[in-house]
């Protein structure tokens, strides 16, 4: 039998329920903080991303494979962001220097103080529309399921 002949599990009532909670949940809070950083400091949620890891860095900088590792997405899909970045003067990058064909993304100054400044707005729409509707117990319980879903996912 091939998993094409398998018959389909469907999900329970409840397994659907949860799903289609999480989709529009996720949808919803993903949208309203892009759109909050778009409006106030003309950064969509994947760029202020990108200047949060590129922070937490050692020298604030990264090389490219490292932080589209870390923010999970293709290296294409972040050197068009870098690129975007680097256009608005908030990220720069140069060649690897220790062996010249990889790349460096930098935060500059002036990326550091627009995160700096953005920071504590996003933080504070993390709080009302996730945080402050969760119990610590159910916080937890998403932050377990979805390192597992994020472990499961990159094994594969």
């Amino acid at each position: 039998m091939t998993v094409t002949d398998a018959p389909t599990l469907w999900l329970t009532d409840p397994q659907q329920r949860a799903w289609r909670a999480y989709i529009n949940g996720s949808t919803l809070l993903f949208e309203r903080l892009d759109r909050q950083l778009r409006e106030e400091f003309d950064l969509s949620l994947p760029e202020y991303e990108i200047l949060v890891r590129l922070s937490e860095a050692p020298q604030r900088s990264l090389r490219m494979a490292v932080l589209a590792s870390s923010v999970s997405h293709s290296r294409s899909r972040v050197t068009h962001t870098i690129a975007r970045l680097e256009s608005k003067g908030l990220v720069e990058r140069r060649a690897c220097p220790t062996d010249g064909r990889g790349v460096i993304a930098s935060l500059t100054e002036s990326g550091w103080g627009c995160l700096m400044a953005a920071a504590p707005m996003h933080v504070e729409g993390v709080r009302r529309n996730l945080v402050e509707l969760s119990s610590e117990a159910d916080l937890a319980a998403v932050g377990r399921v979805f390192g597992r879903v994020g472990e499961h996912l990159r094994e594969q």
